[in-house]
């Protein structure tokens, strides 16, 4: 008679947490931090429709990495989470450490109740109206939330890009600096530095400055203008140059 096969939880766990991190390794990097008018988000995706990076409400942007069919299931989630809670509630009763939480619930959920776990990595960014209240969280793929105070990279070599970062980060850096030092940590993904382009860029902001809805695209031309000088001079641009709805 055959004796029944056992695995302990805490393989178990160690498997599905390995699995997790392959599969989130896979995927090119993001990162997010804040400058001096908001909350800076840059991801290296080649892809102009399939976004990392999006609105979760008023003040309130998501940015994830890993597989896109599941963040983007969570990004859904947030935005009817959020509908929901503020028409029921108020508006500014939603926060971004409420959907931070509620990621948390259902990432710890699927980790410890599903045989595969979920190979996403997502950040939650609420922006405040000054910058000590901003907020920056992280949440990892086995529910796990952090508190970024700063800024935070995500990927396959979250390392190595959060030590560029470290190199060049400054929270009351311009825009077209923040740019900058964005892509100066994303082109050392791979170990190997490499040249970033707007065609390879997703890029976002939560500005702090903007009426009621905070978020906004930063694309095409004004994209390519940002680029421009934040290699030539690293100095704000014009107002008109950068804002995109």
């Amino acid at each position: 008679m055959s004796m029944p096969f056992y695995v302990s939880p805490e393989q178990i766990m160690k498997d599905k947490a390995d699995y997790a991190r392959k599969g989130i390794a896979r995927g090119r990097s993001a990162v997010v931090l804040r400058y001096d008018g908001g909350i800076l988000f840059v991801a290296d995706n080649m892809s102009r429709t399939l976004h990392k990076i999006s609105e979760l409400y008023d003040r309130i942007a998501f940015a994830a990495v890993g597989r896109y069919n599941e963040f983007e299931n969570l990004r859904l989630a947030g935005v009817r989470y959020a509908d929901s809670h503020g028409y029921a509630y108020d508006r500014r009763d939603v926060t971004g450490q409420m959907l931070a939480n509620a990621y948390a619930q259902t990432l710890g959920a699927v980790f410890t109740e599903s045989n595969k776990p979920w190979e996403v990595e997502i950040v939650v960014a609420e922006v405040g109206d000054t910058p000590e209240a901003d907020q920056i969280y992280r949440i990892t793929f086995d529910g796990s939330v952090v508190d970024e105070r700063d800024f935070v990279a995500m990927g396959g070599s979250a390392e190595r890009v959060t030590s560029a970062l470290k190199e060049r980060y400054d929270g009351e850096a311009p825009l077209a600096t923040a740019l900058a030092t964005a892509m100066h940590a994303l082109s050392h993904e791979n170990g190997e530095r490499r040249e970033l382009e707007a065609a390879s860029l997703e890029v976002a902001v939560l500005d702090r400055a903007r009426e009621h809805r905070k978020f906004r695209r930063v694309q095409g031309e004004r994209l390519n203008r940002l680029i421009a000088e934040s290699r030539a001079s690293g100095t704000r641009p014009e107002e008109s140059g950068d804002t995109e709805t």
